[in-house]
């Protein structure tokens, strides 16, 4: 009679990786709000404003997808980013009843002044990594995300997830 060996778990290390990733977060966080005080911007709204300055025309819903927000609270944030004179709403062409959102000049000269700053931030992070080091610090953080994140399923009851491109984001928006 043969007996199954106890595979011994692997040993836990400590700090968690986890715990390392959310205070990273929370560091870099508190730096980036610093920076968007003196602009009265919140990291969410600057991020959509970064994901505007790239995917120009999106509708809310969609803007709420990349910016991280719920429905109700990107129709807020719009509301209040277009109360600013930073964002502008167009009816969508396509004769629907989306509005297409679009950086005013005043946005994107606002988005540019912060992006300075939140570059050199990302510059005094990444300062001690080789270019190298760096690449696959974003490899290493991109395949970690998407190892936990929750498939969504398809109207076939498959993982649209598995099988979904990559997207391309702005900086705070994900990643560009």
């Amino acid at each position: 009679m043969k007996v199954a060996s106890k595979a011994k778990a692997p040993a836990r290390t400590f700090p968690r990786v986890s715990y390392l990733v959310k205070e990273l977060e929370r560091a870099l966080r508190a730096r980036i709000d610093e920076i968007l005080q003196p602009f009265r911007l919140t990291a969410v709204q600057y991020t959509a404003l970064s994901v505007l300055s790239v995917h120009a025309g999106m509708s809310s819903a969609q803007l709420a997808r990349r910016s991280f927000v719920s429905p109700q609270a990107a129709n807020e944030m719009v509301g209040a980013l277009e109360r600013r004179g930073l964002i502008r709403r167009h009816v969508d062409s396509g004769g629907g009843r989306a509005l297409s959102i679009f950086l005013t000049s005043f946005g994107e000269r606002t988005l540019a002044r912060c992006e300075d700053q939140v570059d050199a931030l990302e510059a005094r992070f990444l300062r001690d990594f080789s270019g190298r080091e760096e690449a696959l610090f974003r490899t290493m953080l991109r395949t970690g995300r998407d190892a936990v994140r929750v498939p969504r399923t398809g109207p076939d009851g498959q993982g649209a997830a598995s099988t979904a491109k990559p997207r391309r984001v702005a900086r705070i928006g994900g990643e560009k």
